[in-house]
This record gives C-alpha cells, structure tokens and sequence, in this order.
C-alpha cells in the first residue's frame, strides 16, 4: 500500500508522514517546489505538483491506494480539494482521509470553514472510502506566542472564555495514520480534540503554574488583536481569523464526552494535555535572565 500525503511538510502533514514513516508504510508527498524535498524524512518519494494545476497532479496519484489530503488556507481551498478529490478517482484511489474543523458545521460563516464543509460534501458524494479527522485548535499554534509570552508574561490568542478543546498535533498525526491503515472508522468524523476544555483563564493558569513565572492574558478585544497581527499577516487572513475568535468568543469549541471517547478509543489511550505539552517544551517559552 502507497499513501500520498498532500501537504506534507507544514505543522501537521510533516508528523504525518514521520508517523507513516514509523509504522514501514510507503509514503509519497506531493510538494510545491523541489526545494521542499530536503523538509522530508529520508528516503521519502515526493512529487511536485501544484495544488491549484490540476495537470500537475496525476503523476502524484498514480499508483497510489489511500490519500491524506490536508490544502492551506487560500481562495482556493475548495478548488484545490475538488481538483484533488476528481484526481484521486481518475487514478483508482481507494480512500481519503481528509483533515477538516472540529465542529466544522457550526459556523460556517467563518470563511476558512466554509471551504471544509464543500470538501466534505463533495468526498462524501464521490463514492470514495473517506474519513473526516477534525481538530480543534492546536497546542503548537503557541509556539508564535512565545516570544510574547516569555518577553512580556502575556497569551495574546484571543480564545475568550467559552474555552476550546484544543489538542496536540502529534496526537493528530496518530490519528491520522491510525485511520489511514484501517477501515474501522471509514465514512466517520473523528474529532481531534484534548482531554479538556481550556478557556482563557485556564490558559494562563496552567502556563504560569507550569513555566514557573506569571502569564496574563491579553484580553477579548479582537480590533486589538487585529491591528497587531496585521504586522505580520495579509489582511484577509486577519478578517477571516477575527471571525473565527469571534465564534470562539461567543460559542466556544468544547468536545462533548462522545468526543473524548472516540478519539481515545483511536489513540489507544487519552489524547495529551496541554499542561504536559508546556511541561515538555518549556526551554521554547523560557524567559531570558540578563546577566
């Protein structure tokens, strides 16, 4: 069995194809440059295509049995996961494994979410084996917030205090490859989600009682959070994530016990906490002593 992982060298892909890599599974990965080839584990096969060109896209099907499709955000996105949901049925692909939203469904007027619901409805429709892994927020998304969390004692994500079951992406690429490799789970939503709920309170609890200093929290305001994160963002993204704090704010993305029981039922054990996760990459957010 050969899998082509598509997107395969970002946060989430690249444990993916690690975790293949790790159960023996021949892995192929489909990339934008040639360049891109050295992110890979050794011995991975890559192709190079483009998402947006479906003519560069059969020599990455070929011969492939099942797909971990996983497309950036862009203006695209549903194009891009048509283009390669028609590709793997002209090749004869037996199955995708799609990476959507947790709760996907519940706000579909957040523009980023939108392009995941017209992914799945259109899987669902191409009689094709599928299966939708759906996480939550990711414990990595902190790794951007440490210099403003060691520097300054500040969590700057605006989570608000609904709180979200956020998760680790090593437990997604488990995941992942889990339901990769077996039909168990086919045509199901697999919710990726932690074993509990973290509001924004309990962030910074959890950040301080862990790294051993005092983090607050920045706040819900979101024309705030904006003006600053359009230093270093294109201003759609920015329009588009606002929204999604928003709902965030409002709603909350908290998993329900069927959730958590699903998802440890796929890991074979309970998904990883986020006072673990702080624990194990502390040196990333430790502050700096002047001498």
């Amino acid at each position: 069995m050969k899998t082509l992982v598509i997107g395969g060298t970002g946060t989430v892909g690249s444990q993916v194809v690690a975790e293949l890599v790790r159960k023996q599974v021949s892995v192929r990965v489909l990339i934008t440059s040639p360049e891109k080839a050295a992110l890979l584990p050794e011995g991975v096969e890559f192709v190079v295509g483009n998402m947006d060109e479906p003519g560069t896209l059969p020599k990455a099907f070929a011969d492939i049995e099942t797909v971990f499709l996983l497309n950036r955000q862009s203006h695209t996105e549903a194009a891009q996961g048509q283009f390669a949901i028609a590709s793997a049925k002209r090749a004869g692909v037996r199955k995708i494994v799609y990476q959507s939203i947790h709760d996907v469904r519940r706000a579909p007027h957040v523009p980023h979410f939108q392009p995941k619901i017209t992914i799945e409805n259109v899987l669902k429709q191409s009689g094709l084996q599928y299966v939708f892994v759906s996480p939550n927020n990711f414990y990595q998304n902190d790794f951007w917030f440490s210099k403003a969390i060691a520097d300054y004692g500040i969590y700057p994500q605006p989570i608000g205090e609904r709180g979200l079951s956020r998760v680790d992406v090593r437990d997604i690429a488990e995941a992942a490859a889990t339901v990769l490799l077996t039909d168990e789970y086919n045509g199901l939503t697999i919710p990726l989600v932690g074993p509990t709920v973290l509001t924004s309170a309990e962030t910074v609890n959890i950040l301080s009682e862990q790294l051993g200093y005092e983090v607050h929290y920045a706040g819900n305001d979101l024309d705030s959070w904006a003006a600053e994160a359009r230093k270093s963002l294109p201003a759609w993204i920015v329009e588009d994530w606002k929204k999604m704090y928003q709902f965030f704010q409002d709603e909350g993305l908290a998993a329900s016990a069927e959730d958590i029981a699903l998802i440890t039922r796929v890991l074979g054990r309970s998904p990883r906490s986020y006072a673990d996760f702080i624990t194990e990459h502390a040196s990333v957010f430790a502050q700096q002593v002047v001498a």
